[in-house]
């Protein structure tokens, strides 16, 4: 089966590298164009592009997959399937219609939840207790293809957005070869998503980063979690503001925002419901430290008061 492979970072590398090592014959990968990342701002190819590099496969990087021109490469290579992997761009319905069997997207949640651009961090934000990888057969909608195969995974208590994408990302890869294989000897039945259990993820906002500390505390700890790596939880003091990398809720009580108090156990912060009592902190341009390496350099005591988001 010729295959066609559309993704971007390293979740789609990951199911890039497992059809490869599956020895399925990958025509064509596309992928966003390169952009500037590191601190020259240099341009950067993408890990999807990297892997087919290496393996010696045509990369294509339209900006967009609206035009003829910019659909050319996908129809001369002539694929069989395409897989999709957060790839970053819609694809319209000509290029859904261009592979001969369908469009294969791995998405990392059990859809109908989290559809949408930020599956991983939703789950661990609302305290689902599982996630899990849905391959679909793609559609014109937002993630609402009928579904293929579907496997859940437990989201530990401790897991960041980190953590369990190299876990999805894995069992994402595994998933899609299988997908492929029983798609060669049709032997994979397709399955409508329900109509109930709809929700959306929707793109992380660097403005979301900011804590709110009239939130409870449990609520706290996981945004923390969940924008692990990106785009990190956000606190200030005094104009300064420090990122919050590990974080537990605990029971205390105390005025929202009051650092009830700072030492090498953590700087605990009273929360609407509880405190959170954070262990690994971070001041700008440094790095993630312990909290009492990071009390060294960033004067923090309790009964200081830390700032409140205002309304927009």
């Amino acid at each position: 089966m010729r295959i066609a492979f559309a993704g971007t970072p390293e979740f789609a590398a990951t199911a890039l590298r497992a059809l490869i090592d599956g020895g399925f014959e990958v025509v064509l990968v596309l992928t966003q164009p390169d952009r500037p990342a590191g601190r020259g701002m240099k341009l950067q190819p993408s890990a999807v592009k990297q892997v087919a590099l290496a393996h010696g496969i045509p990369v294509d990087q339209p900006e967009k997959l609206r035009t003829s021109e910019q659909q050319a490469a996908l129809r001369a290579a002539a694929p069989d399937v395409l897989v999709v992997a957060a790839y970053g761009l819609i694809l319209p319905q000509a290029v859904l219609d261009i592979p001969r069997i369908g469009c294969l997207n791995i998405h990392a949640s059990l859809l109908p939840r989290w559809r949408g651009a930020a599956p991983i961090h939703r789950a661990i934000e609302a305290g689902d207790a599982e996630t899990g990888i849905t391959i679909m057969k793609m559609d014109a909608g937002l993630d609402t293809g009928d579904m293929l195969l579907r496997q859940a995974v437990p989201i530990p208590p401790d897991a960041t957005t980190a953590t369990l994408h190299d876990t999805l990302a894995a069992l994402g890869g595994e998933m899609i070869v299988d997908a492929i294989c029983r798609l060669a000897i049709k032997s994979l039945e397709a399955e409508p998503q329900p109509a109930e259990g709809v929700t959306y993820a929707h793109k992380i906002d660097k403005a979301e980063a900011r804590l709110d500390w009239r939130r409870p505390a449990v609520e706290l700890a996981r945004q923390v979690r969940a924008f692990d790596p990106f785009p990190g939880a956000v606190a200030e003091f005094d104009g300064r503001t420090f990122k919050l990398w590990q974080a537990t809720a605990v029971d205390a009580t105390g005025t929202p925002g009051t650092i009830l108090r700072a030492d090498a156990d953590g700087l605990l912060i009273a929360c609407g419901a509880g405190a959170l009592n954070v262990t690994q902190l971070q001041q700008p341009g440094g790095r993630r430290v312990p909290a009492a390496a990071f009390l060294q350099g960033f004067a923090l005591t309790s009964g200081q008061q830390l700032a409140l988001p205002t309304a927009d």
